[in-house]
């Protein structure tokens, strides 16, 4: 039997690609006469801000940019690099935002493998991408942005400014919501890192998503401390045009610029990974709590209960979110449960570092054993993989089908994180799978110990990796970056493990040393893993 449902067919009047731009569109026309943009001295308002992204789409379709180039862009948190999250893919370009803390051998990889047409360049910088292109054996052509805020150097090529006197290119949405919007690539920490590809319709769903998640009111004051070059600033960009927002720059993410920025523009909004929290922690020890608070996500890493603990009374409320690369960023939020409210704030910290629950845009995120391809038991005990299943969820590896293809093994993402899922269907990360210590047939989570660890006060950073024991078979090792005049021997790190561990969990050995560091600040555990090797108990 046919149905007359079938006869109904997708038009132009009901059926629309999906794309961030149309938060452009919305902003311009409902929020025009709004701050978007607050940097210094510089204000403007959305209806100028649209204006100047028209122009400067115009200005780079004039310089040769065509549907599905990749235009690279090394640039701290301006607004320049802010206009371009919208003024690249009106050209139908794709916007690959370069790590500003990589080093120039991997900046050389990035543009070679990402095919980039154009550089888009800020002037203090141009040094590092002078450096790659030597590596890179070619110069691209650049674009290079000029602020006044900074000094730099020049490789003689148009101002980004230049661009913006451009006729205005309409805010029109792609054709196809699968088409490329921007290109990211992975931190690296083992091997080559790889080249991610968003789409438009997954970089519209995440911001309509994280709005939702966030519980963000119209008209929010953002601090953009989240690198632009991270998953996109988590796809805040798009979503401050959405809500009208107000987003604020400092340029340099330090305690003292962020905290001065908070104080003088009323900022209720800002992302930030655990790291800026302790930094900020320590920073503003003796001032009073913000009042109202300010909602914070932390996402990167588990952040230490105690670096929770601290910035609650400062009077911020953060919410961890859990993400990758891959998946646009956060995809799961520790939504705070009302039960909550009448425990300590150790208890409520404890709770707060778990990784939570799906994002509403998100289809599914579960824990998987990879062994029988069921979810684990909801015991916050039995460990599996996280999976993730949704539109958020990349197009795949740039140029690389094969690890596509295993990453989309089974119809899931597979995240490479070890986790296990409470009764409340929260999952909590328990190690990266290959950071898992297996002593004498048991489970030690490097997670649940470094969390210890940060609560000593003389430990800075701390990183746990397994190392070789003739008995066990591996015992975790401690490796201690200690606070600025801090002192703390081995044997004071053990014994305040054993008070708040189990004894065998608590590190046989300890190394003091400066940790070594990815330029996104993740720990490379790797190199931890690699050092250990060549110690023994």
């Amino acid at each position: 039997m046919r149905h007359h449902f079938e006869a109904l067919q997708k038009t132009r009047a009901n059926h629309v690609p999906l794309s961030p731009l149309s938060f452009l569109r919305r902003a311009e026309s409902l929020h025009g006469a709004r701050t978007a943009v607050i940097y210094g001295d510089v204000r403007r308002s959305w209806a100028e801000t649209a204006a100047r992204i028209c122009a400067v789409a115009s200005g780079l379709a004039t310089l040769g940019v065509q549907k599905g180039d990749t235009v690279s862009v090394l640039s701290p948190n301006i607004p320049e690099l802010f206009e371009l999250h919208f003024a690249l893919p009106l050209t139908g370009g794709v916007l690959n935002t370069l790590n500003t803390r990589l080093e120039p051998e991997t900046i050389a990889y990035i543009l070679d493998h990402a095919d980039t047409k154009l550089v888009i360049v800020d002037r203090e910088l141009v040094p590092l991408l002078s450096k790659a292109f030597d590596l890179l054996g070619r110069t691209i052509p650049v674009v290079e942005i000029a602020d006044p805020a900074a000094t730099g150097q020049s490789l003689g090529g148009q101002t980004y400014e230049a661009l913006t006197t451009a006729p205005p290119l309409p805010v029109d949405l792609p054709d196809d919501e699968w088409d490329a919007i921007a290109l990211n690539y992975t931190s690296g920490t083992s091997g080559r890192p790889k080249g991610v590809v968003y789409h438009h319709r997954g970089a519209y769903l995440m911001a309509l998503g994280t709005g939702t998640a966030w519980q963000m009111p119209p008209y929010p004051v953002y601090l953009s401390v989240v690198p632009m070059f991270h998953c996109n600033g988590w796809g805040h960009p798009w979503l401050m045009a959405m809500l009208g927002g107000t987003v604020v720059f400092t340029r340099i993410p330090a305690a003292d610029r962020i905290l001065e920025a908070i104080r003088t523009h009323g900022v209720t909004h800002f992302g930030a990974a655990p790291i800026v929290l302790q930094m900020l922690a320590e920073a503003e020890s003796d001032a009073a709590p913000f009042d109202p608070a300010i909602r914070v996500l932390t996402a990167g890493a588990p952040p230490p209960p105690s670096v929770l603990e601290k910035t609650r009374a400062m009077g911020f409320d953060v919410m961890q979110v859990y993400g990758l690369t891959e998946t646009y960023g956060h995809i799961s939020q520790c939504l705070w449960q009302e039960e909550w409210n009448d425990l300590s704030p150790a208890e409520q910290a404890e709770l707060q570092a778990q990784q939570g629950i799906a994002f509403p845009m998100v289809e599914e995120v579960t824990v998987i054993d990879r062994d029988n391809g069921a979810p684990v038991l909801r015991d916050g005990a039995t460990q599996g993989e996280i999976a993730i299943r949704g539109n958020t969820v990349m197009a795949g590896y740039y140029k690389d089908a094969e690890a596509t293809s295993n990453a989309f093994e089974d119809g899931w993402f597979w995240s490479g994180d070890g986790a296990v899922m409470h009764e409340n269907g929260y999952i909590q990360i328990r190690d990266r799978l290959k950071d898992v210590i297996i002593s004498g047939g048991e489970n030690i989570s490097s997670v649940e110990v470094e969390a210890v660890l940060y609560r000593h006060d003389a430990v800075q950073a701390a990183a746990v990796v397994a190392m070789p024991h003739e008995k066990w078979g591996e015992v975790p090792c401690a490796f201690i970056e200690l606070r600025d005049g801090a002192e703390a021997t081995a044997e004071d790190i053990i014994a305040f493990c054993r008070d708040n561990l189990a004894g065998f969990k608590a590190p046989k050995a300890v190394v003091f040393e400066t940790l070594p560091k990815t330029s996104t600040g993740k720990i490379q555990k790797f190199q931890l893993r690699d050092r250990v090797k060549t110690l023994s108990l």
